[in-house]
């Protein structure tokens, strides 16, 4: 990009926090661990987390990424990705005798015990999500009977449940803030008797994602979001900075930066979905920089120190391979 324009920027700022949640941390290290102390192959179902790069760089490491579990030969390893399945899965890898390491993030899993006991006490259960995301599919195979997926407010009104009078709401984790609440006012309007978790489902690290993009986006005349675009919660961050009219564009990294995005432009902001490596946030700035005197500020509103305990099946085949595995505490509660 430097070497086809000159872009007269004065200053880079960069979001805080960006990129890895502590799902996803958690689950990249499940898969490098797994590479270790399991025999191969290997096998992961689905994206671990959607980034190609990550991806890449664990497929270069050894792990074999499926679609499906028909794809794994019987009596394998296989890893479920971040993002969940539903029961379906689950039943036929035991029904193959598939030894299973679930990098399910917790907070995900918070979600389907939820489902399970709302459906366990005759609710329908309204998912704000969108239905073709891995995220929601796992989640709706938790009661397939009594689960409708929404995306907007305008789809309240559509919804025909068999009971008005006993609904329960749940959302996905990586929605929009805003427009979750939205959704879930106008079904509180349609349902005023429905019920939902004592606490938010979308999780600490979107939001805390997109406060600091709310602020940058104040602050800056476009805004670069690093990370892949079936990513939910990047993609978020594109449409919280559009709604403050800040002009935002997705990239998955610096070779997708386009000259005429940044035409004029003198303060650029910066940050990366929750499945995004920090060396792409490294490599658009640098890029950006190519010009002397363009000065970087970090704008934080929240530090994160969450991490999440290591699945004990992961621990049980370590053990069984003589290893031991890192300790790692659980900070963020999940239930």
């Amino acid at each position: 990009m430097g070497a086809r324009t000159s872009i007269p920027l004065a200053e880079i700022v960069l979001a805080g926090p960006r990129g890895f949640c502590a799902g996803v941390d958690r689950a990249i290290d499940i898969v490098e661990l797994a590479l270790e102390v399991c025999r191969p192959p290997v096998y992961v179902r689905k994206e671990i987390v959607h980034n190609r790069h990550v991806v890449e760089a664990l497929r270069a490491k050894g792990a074999h990424f499926v679609d499906e579990l028909c794809e794994v030969p019987d009596d394998a390893t296989v890893i479920y990705s971040a993002h969940g399945v539903s029961p379906a899965v689950r039943e036929e890898a035991a029904r193959r005798g598939l030894r299973v390491i679930d990098a399910t993030c917790p907070l995900v899993t918070k979600v389907h015990l939820e489902a399970v006991r709302y459906a366990r006490e005759g609710f329908s259960i309204v998912l704000v999500g969108h239905g073709d995301h891995d995220e929601v599919i796992g989640t709706m195979g938790e009661a397939p009977d009594r689960i409708f997926v929404i995306d907007a407010p305008e789809d309240v009104d559509k919804l025909e449940l068999p009971d008005p009078a006993k609904v329960a709401y749940l959302t996905q984790t990586t929605l929009s803030v805003d427009d979750t609440r939205d959704v879930i006012e106008a079904l509180r309007r349609r349902f005023p008797q429905i019920v939902g978790p004592a606490r938010d489902d979308i999780c600490y690290a979107t939001q805390n994602r997109q406060a600091a993009v709310k602020t940058v986006a104040g602050e800056v005349d476009v805004l670069l979001v690093i990370g892949a675009a079936n990513s939910s919660n990047a993609n978020r961050l594109v449409e919280v900075s559009r709604v403050m009219e800040t002009p935002s564009y997705l990239i998955n990294d610096k070779s997708d930066i386009q000259p005429e995005w940044l035409a004029g432009a003198r303060r650029v902001g910066v940050t990366a979905g929750a499945s995004t490596p920090e060396f792409l946030v490294t490599q658009v700035v640098e890029e950006l920089r190519r010009q002397p005197g363009t000065r970087v500020r970090e704008v934080h509103v929240v530090e994160e120190d969450v991490r999440f305990g290591l699945p004990r099946e992961l621990d049980q085949m370590a053990r069984q391979s003589g290893r031991v595995l890192p300790p790692r505490a659980a900070l963020q509660p999940v239930d």
